[in-house]
């Protein structure tokens, strides 16, 4: 336990990433307790994860918006709690950075919570879960993508409601817009991520970087762009050593009468 962030390896690849309660009412996250996250993100990267599982500890809470007395302080030219950087850090990391990333959300988030949530590869949220990007009614504006990029995962007029409002949205309603890939029973978030997780660190290693490369450039690109960014990638895993044992095992296994479900749906 690094200050109210906690590090587990569930399995080879994959770390499990806890962010306690930062001791401010509200359950707000500070600029220290992001700040240790970004740090918390660098270790497990360096030390090869290859899928990073975002969960928290307090009950009834994922990640909440800011705390707001940190942002006043840095408006008035007075110290924050912590590096306020460490909000941008660690969205780059968790939505660039080389791993996958799954937010395990137990319960409510919002703001730059909710924002640090969009910016994850995966969503996986308990039924009872709340999403907010409150802003607008602290008369503030969604600095790291609460619009943006919410607008690309349910689509403008939603994204309107959310941000012009400040009201939630249901973990159900979001589901069904495809803002989330699981929807689970309270108490199942982390356990449904571990289980995505593995899977996904069971996959050919170089496959799965290079297709987080693609969907993290794919965002901002157009489409002749993206395809062409694509074909890229592409040609650089084809011609991978591992890659090029793969396929041939692969096709080996196709012209012995393997199918479709016994090559590669037979856990699912």
């Amino acid at each position: 336990m690094t200050g109210n962030i906690d590090t587990q390896w569930p399995c080879d690849g994959v770390a499990l990433i806890t962010v306690g309660d930062g001791g401010v009412a509200g359950h707000l996250v500070t600029c220290a307790t992001v700040t240790a996250l970004a740090d918390a993100l660098e270790v497990v990267i360096e030390q090869k994860a290859r899928v990073i599982v975002l969960a928290s500890s307090v009950e009834g809470h994922w990640l909440e918006h800011a705390y707001l007395s940190d942002i006043v302080n840095l408006v008035e030219g007075k110290p924050a709690s912590g590096d306020p950087a460490g909000w941008f850090r660690s969205l780059q990391l968790l939505n660039r950075g080389p791993a996958v990333t799954i937010a395990a959300i137990n319960g409510d988030t919002s703001g730059g919570g909710c924002e640090l949530g969009w910016g994850c590869d995966l969503r996986v949220a308990e039924e009872q879960a709340r999403f907010s990007q409150p802003e607008v009614a602290i008369g503030a504006g969604t600095g790291i993508g609460g619009t943006s990029r919410l607008m690309r995962l349910i689509g403008r007029t939603v994204t309107a409601e959310v941000v012009l409002t400040a009201q939630p949205l249901t973990a159900r309603r979001l589901y069904e817009l495809g803002g989330l890939n699981r929807l689970v029973p309270k108490g199942k978030a982390v356990e449904e991520a571990l289980t995505l997780s593995r899977h996904i660190a069971s996959l050919p290693p170089q496959s799965v970087a290079g297709m987080k490369k693609m969907l993290g450039e794919a965002e901002d690109l157009n489409q002749s762009q993206g395809i062409e960014n694509d074909q890229l990638i592409s040609q650089g895993l084809f011609a991978h050593p591992d890659s090029l044992v793969s396929m041939k095992a692969i096709q080996a296994r196709f012209d012995a009468g393997e199918s479709m479900d016994q090559l590669y749906w037979k856990n699912d």
